[in-house]
């Protein structure tokens, strides 16, 4: 039975119509890319990182990251890797995710060709089922694979701990054996700043060490070192929720040309407060581009 769409209503808009005009919003507006996508798929991408938050928050963020989705070659499988927030281990989906725009199809073949590669992935459909990370990638996806629909499918995976140097291997050769063309979507937001996160790092110049604490992390992450950027996440107990997944990604990858979108983080839209209310808590979102 496919996962319902948890978070509609709350995350994102749950009527279809209303959905539409939203994600339009998010590339049109303030802080998105300023167009709708061109839908002449010229491109050619392997990977991108998106945020998951809601979209008033990271949505205009995320439209950078689906506008290149948008324009390069529709691939045969998007494979979703996000944080298992509850902590409740490494788990694949089989069973599809619903949306307001209608049911988004896995592709078996290719989850089980990994799971027989990685023993620490196992099938459950439990874990997925309140965990916002794959579910808020999937509207966006839908929307900018309108022509494609009927033959979008994916691979959503939620990891909470896991060797992500085997991961990355087992993953490049599944992609190989498949004969397939892949586009990973990673599902992180940044650094969590603040009370309600329990992450309070600094007091003072706050947004300024916000900005320099993520621009590190991301350093590690064009240099597709994922050794080095857990070692800083290790180092500085950085919140990045998403750590897992890019640091597989990043041994998933052949090279790479790299490229930050757009950055800002949650406080940033709250232009009508003083700093210092505004950063009482933040949450730092950043579209990248992996060609």
């Amino acid at each position: 039975m496919p996962r319902k769409a948890v978070y509609a209503d709350q995350f994102y808009e749950k009527n279809e119509q209303a959905l539409e005009r939203q994600l339009t919003e998010c590339f049109e507006g303030k802080n998105g890319p300023g167009a709708l996508p061109l839908l002449k798929r010229t491109k050619n991408i392997q990977a991108v990182i998106a945020p998951h938050a809601a979209y008033q928050f990271s949505g205009a963020c995320a439209a950078w990251a689906y506008k290149e989705i948008a324009e390069s070659e529709f691939a045969d499988i998007y494979i979703i890797l996000g944080p298992n927030h509850a902590g409740t281990g490494n788990a694949v989906s089989m069973a599809g995710y619903e949306t307001p725009f209608g049911l988004v199809r896995v592709d078996q073949d290719f989850a089980k060709a990994l799971l027989t590669k990685n023993s620490e992935l196992v099938v459950d459909e439990v874990a997925h089922e309140m965990e916002h990370s794959i579910e808020m990638q999937l509207p966006f996806l839908q929307f900018v694979t309108k022509d494609k629909m009927h033959e979008l499918k994916i691979l959503p995976i939620i990891l909470s701990n896991i060797d992500y140097n085997k991961l990355g291997l087992d993953l490049k050769e599944t992609i190989v054996e498949s004969g397939k063309k892949v586009v990973i979507i990673v599902s992180s937001d940044f650094t969590h700043y603040g009370h309600n996160y329990h992450y309070i790092p600094f007091s003072v110049d706050v947004q300024k060490n916000i900005y320099a604490m993520d621009r590190k992390a991301i350093d590690f992450i064009e240099n597709l070192n994922s050794d080095g950027f857990m070692g800083y996440i290790d180092e500085t107990q950085t919140t990045i929720c998403g750590l897992y997944a890019i640091a597989t990604l990043l041994k998933t990858l052949k090279k790479s040309k790299i490229e930050l979108l757009h950055y800002y983080t949650s406080a940033d839209l709250e232009e009508d407060l003083p700093e210092g209310k505004r950063y009482k808590n933040s949450v730092s979102y950043a579209a990248i581009l992996f060609n």
